[in-house]
């Protein structure tokens, strides 16, 4: 480059910088990928069950179904990074292809995109929908940092402050979707907000059982990812309050083992030491009635009936876990009893490590 390049340079950087289509490509490449694969589409569905009330035009319809897709996608990138995940719909994750920092910055210019785009929709006069959707992503952050917070720490929470934690993370793009419909409808509609974080916290609650019992699920997320991630989720808090006497549960999620043994282990105790499968499915049994009550309330809506519908967990079936009966309860009883978890004294209203008594 020659050094004339650079006379009179600032008549080179009048304006905005200049942005090619094949640099936003690069940019954008991870979010593309992850996007391509098809997920469960329950927000898709949601939107347009709630829309048989709200009556929202289609033009500010698929405009909220745009921006909480982005939103939605760009969070995945971000949770399976801080997870260190290796699978997300059966497919690799992104971070895995493209690397850590690009798929953050990825999924935080996502972001910025969606706010872009909810420039364009038509709220009614006095409603500031950008405000609306910062506090939600607000929430969704809160929830993501005292998910993040317990497992880092070794911290079981309670039942109500997982709920709380759900209500945060997993509702906040429900609302943010149900709360922009709101705002675009044509005359003030209802409040629909309770009934979105309801089938949020159905939506969590059942993707936590399903990650520990269910074979499709294993095969496109991996076999019990929870327990490899360390992460606390609803059965495995349940089991953990249930029996505090027996660490077990504890000592596993500290391990965070990606040999099925030990996991295959823990889900047999779950089930037949401290019944945290079959709590489960009455937890999501009362919610879900619940939540039909709600839909009848409201009117009667059948599109939400039948995601209720499809979120109603099968009867279990008796499953072959590999693990060799009482041999092996017993040998994975002295691992976890060699290896003492260690005190945490930082927690938030949780059991801690050191408040279980040794066996």
């Amino acid at each position: 480059m020659s050094l004339d390049w650079y006379d009179n340079f600032i008549d080179k950087v009048q304006g905005t910088p200049s942005w090619q289509p094949a640099q936003e490509q690069v940019l954008t490449e991870p979010y593309t990928y992850l996007a391509s694969i098809p997920g469960k589409e329950v927000r898709s569905a949601l939107i347009a069950a709630f829309n048989q009330w709200m009556g929202v035009a289609d033009v500010d319809l698929e405009i909220v179904k745009r921006v909480v897709g982005m939103l939605h996608t760009a969070s995945l990138l971000m949770d399976d990074v801080e997870d260190d995940s290796h699978l997300r719909r059966g497919m690799p994750v992104a971070h895995k292809i493209y690397g850590i920092p690009q798929t953050i910055n990825s999924a935080n210019y996502v972001y910025f995109l969606a706010f872009q785009e909810l420039q364009r929709i038509h709220p009614r006069p006095g409603i500031k929908v950008e405000e609306m959707v910062t506090e939600e992503l607000l929430n969704l952050h809160r929830g993501q940092g005292m998910d993040l917070f317990w497992r880092e720490n070794l911290i079981c929470p309670t039942e109500p402050e997982y709920i709380d934690m759900v209500n945060n993370k997993t509702g906040g793009l429900f609302r943010i979707a149900i709360k922009l419909m709101m705002a675009a409808s044509p005359a003030a509609p209802r409040d629909y907000v309770p009934l979105a974080n309801l089938i949020g916290i159905i939506f969590q609650i059942r993707d936590d059982y399903v990650n520990l019992q269910s074979v499709e699920y294993a095969n496109n997320k991996g076999f019990c990812e929870d327990f490899s991630e360390g992460k606390f989720s609803f059965p495995i808090v349940h089991s953990i309050r249930s029996d505090t006497s027996n660490r077990q549960i504890l000592n596993i999620l500290r391990e965070r083992p990606s040999s099925p043994g030990p996991k295959e282990y823990a889900v047999s105790y779950m089930e037949t030491r401290t019944g945290s499968f079959a709590y489960t499915r009455e937890v999501l049994r009362k919610l879900t009635q619940q939540a039909r009550d709600e839909v009848a309330r409201l009117g009667g809506n059948r599109g939400v009936e039948a995601i209720l519908d499809k979120l109603v967990l099968e009867e279990p079936q008796a499953r072959a876990t590999g693990v060799e009966g009482e041999a092996m309860e017993r040998k994975l009883e002295e691992v976890v009893k060699s290896k003492p978890v260690k005190a945490v004294t930082n927690g938030v209203n949780g059991v801690h490590a050191h408040e279980l008594p040794k066996v």
